[in-house]
């Protein structure tokens, strides 16, 4: 089975001869795999998904949906991702099954023409109807070092910005400080769209009037967040949910004037080299679209790419720092150095781009933990 981001432990993963592949994963493939069970890691961005799944050609394909509407078409509610050609193959194909499990709860959302968001059921061979509600993702509680990165990365955000904001409680913190305060005029074009997101919208300060092609709605390929998101996102022709390929596509990121991107990592290093998906080793997360939103950031003067992080973790009770000299050998760069913009923490924002290699060892030393900064220091001359 191939599939991202697990939303519960399904039983059928403890079954012996099933192997789960996974192009991203969460809490419930790292419990299954820590459990024993065949879950493995297929490294490639979001938007590489697609011909994956189109070169494995499954004979099953299987999604949620909201219910079907009066000419039968279910919306593909919250998700656009890397998979719509797919369904529409697989429901084509008479050798191919296409399962669809369709949910009241599941809001109905829309498209931009000519990505229309939706299937038709005379493509679905399996229709099932069920009560099963999406995952209510609640938003992180904050830590003061979540209040304080949240605080500088703000300063940084313009007024009438485009913003792209990742999971976790300095998107969250980021998105309500902007809905709270002075500043207006924002657009929205994230690969997903969160709770924290939608606060912005509910302040009336989201007008989506600076963003090229895709202007007049906020653009997003997924949707995860609280129960009241999806209540707010049924019938809302505000938010429109195309493919991966369209929304992580560098060029069209490059368009939104002033465009803002804001993601994490669980560590820097003093080359200013980016891990974000793997932990002592592990597997923690994977790439989605982390190298897209800023690589398309990075094309245009005025748009900005901000990675946030924690500078220190306490592990097994000792603290350690997420500023390294270098990444590996136990992590892997999730994002090479050259795409790398501003990078946050607690102590401060540093601008790496367009700086030399002596110059951001420097920089990054100047946020690290205090605890770690001779050391760091120490340790760049002797890397030369």
């Amino acid at each position: 089975m191939f599939g991202a981001l697990l939303t519960d432990l399904y039983q059928v993963f403890s079954h012996p001869g099933v192997r789960f592949r996974s192009g991203f994963f969460g809490p419930a493939e790292r419990f299954l795999r820590d459990s024993g069970a065949a879950i493995e890691y297929v490294p490639a961005d979001f938007r590489r998904f697609a011909p994956i799944v189109e070169r494995l050609n499954p004979r099953v394909m299987a999604t949620a949906a909201a219910m079907p509407d009066a000419d039968g078409y279910l919306s593909l509610s919250l998700h656009a991702g890397s998979t719509v050609d797919a369904f529409h193959a697989t429901g084509a194909d008479p050798d191919r099954v296409l399962i669809v499990e369709c949910s009241p709860h599941y809001p109905r959302t829309f498209g931009l023409d000519p990505h229309h968001h939706r299937l038709h059921l005379d493509e679905i061979d399996v229709l099932i109807e069920s009560d099963r509600a999406p995952v209510d993702l609640a938003d992180p509680i904050a830590t003061d070092v979540d209040l304080a990165i949240a605080a500088i990365a703000t300063e940084l955000i313009p007024d009438e910005a485009t913003l792209q904001t990742g999971i976790g409680a300095v998107p969250s913190l980021i998105a309500t400080a902007l809905a709270e305060g002075p500043g207006g005029g924002y657009g929205i074009h994230s690969e997903m769209f969160t709770t924290g997101l939608m606060r912005l919208h509910q302040s009336g300060k989201v007008t989506n009037t600076n963003k090229g092609e895709l202007d007049g709605h906020s653009i997003t390929t997924f949707a995860a967040g609280s129960a009241e998101l999806y209540r707010w996102l049924d019938g809302n022709d505000d938010v429109r949910f195309l493919p991966v390929d369209v929304v992580n596509d560098t060029r069209i990121i490059a368009e939104n004037r002033d465009f803002v991107s804001i993601n994490g990592a669980t560590a820097v290093d003093l080359w200013g080299q980016i891990a974000a998906d793997t932990i002592a080793g592990r597997q923690h997360s994977g790439t989605g679209g982390h190298e897209d939103f800023l690589a398309g950031a990075g094309l245009q003067v005025d748009d900005r790419s901000l990675l946030c992080l924690h500078s220190s973790a306490i592990v097994d009770g000792v603290r350690v720092s997420r500023i390294r000299a270098n990444v590996g050998p136990d992590m892997v760069v999730t994002t090479p150095r050259h795409q790398v913009d501003v990078v946050v923490t607690e102590y401060g924002a540093v601008e790496l781009s367009g700086m030399t290699v002596r110059e951001r060892a420097h920089a990054m030393v100047t946020i690290a933990h205090p605890d770690f900064r001779d050391e760091l220091a120490a340790t760049a001359a002797t890397m030369g």
